[in-house]
């Protein structure tokens, strides 16, 4: 059976298999040598996540997964006293649920290979003008999550894989290397005008739309493509989700990893024969030699 890699986190984690998605993409650099999971929660912090656990990682389970990714900490680094405190976790707690999580997975198999990955950084500009597009007047001025205190939850993320002798990936750090970071790896929205106000809908940039669909909304264009279909250029910025180049800068930063571990795929075998290997004549040869 192939090895499984569980990718266990918070919405940045469940939305990984969406096109342009780290998941995604990581699945198809194993593909037909691990299989890969994805066990994401939207809004979740770690001190929530600690409830799945037997659920998802129960101990008397008789396969383990060989690689578990970490990716929480955006939800936990809420700010108190601001619109999304319901999620925020202390980083002191937040480390140790971390902390948790990694010894329940070490329990459930002393072998699995353990990733823990930072937040993202915050553009709180960003953060700032989602807000106002989805609340106008009411919304509030200040964020409910800064790029600052996110970093204070990296920096418990990196200390913690130190003293646990684990691998981390540092994304709050690695994301901050690429200059105009802010558009380039946290996602963009827009919004369609309804009668009653305005409605949220989540898209990529990048999505092709039918002309009938954004009949009457405003916005910029491409160059029109076949049978009226336009790419539409979009102007919000959430401030936290990720663009399919961020969710590429996770997928690079956990591919060089695990190939930096025991779990490079350029080096494990193909679960069945390539097909190249099979004689026309006589298939059975193929499988008996990698099979039996």
């Amino acid at each position: 059976m192939r090895p499984q890699i569980v990718l266990f986190g918070d919405s940045i984690t469940e939305q990984s298999f969406r096109p342009g998605g780290w998941g995604a993409a990581l699945a198809d650099t194993y593909s037909r040598k691990a299989d890969v999971l994805v066990r994401g929660y939207g809004g979740y912090n770690t001190r929530w996540a600690l409830f799945l656990l037997h659920h998802l990682f129960p101990l008397d389970c008789t396969k383990s997964p060989a690689v578990v990714t970490i990716f929480f900490g955006a939800n936990d680094a809420a700010i108190l006293g601001r619109t999304s405190e319901r999620q925020h976790v202390p980083t002191d707690e937040y480390k140790e649920n971390l902390r948790n999580i990694v010894l329940h997975l070490k329990e459930c198999s002393p072998s699995v290979l353990v990733v823990l990955i930072t937040p993202p950084p915050i553009d709180e500009e960003g953060r700032n003008e989602y807000a106002r597009s989805l609340y106008g007047e009411d919304a509030r001025k200040l964020p409910e999550r800064t790029n600052e205190v996110t970093a204070l939850y990296a920096k418990e993320c990196v200390e913690l894989a130190k003293e646990m002798g684990i691998r981390s990936i540092d994304l709050w750090s690695k994301m901050q290397e690429t200059e105009g970071w802010q558009k380039k790896f946290l996602r963009l929205v827009f919004f369609l005008p309804k009668k009653n106000g305005i409605r949220k809908c989540w898209k990529y940039y990048d999505v092709l739309f039918p002309f009938e669909i954004v009949d009457g909304l405003e916005f910029q264009t491409g160059t029109p493509a076949d049978k009226g279909i336009v790419k539409l250029i979009l102007f919000a910025n959430d401030g936290l989700h990720l663009t399919p180049e961020g969710n590429a800068v996770v997928h690079q930063e956990v591919v060089r990893v695990l190939s930096g571990a025991w779990f490079s795929a350029t080096e494990m075998p193909y679960d069945f024969p390539h097909h190249s290997q099979i004689d026309g004549k006589s298939p059975e040869k193929a499988f008996q030699e990698r099979c039996l």
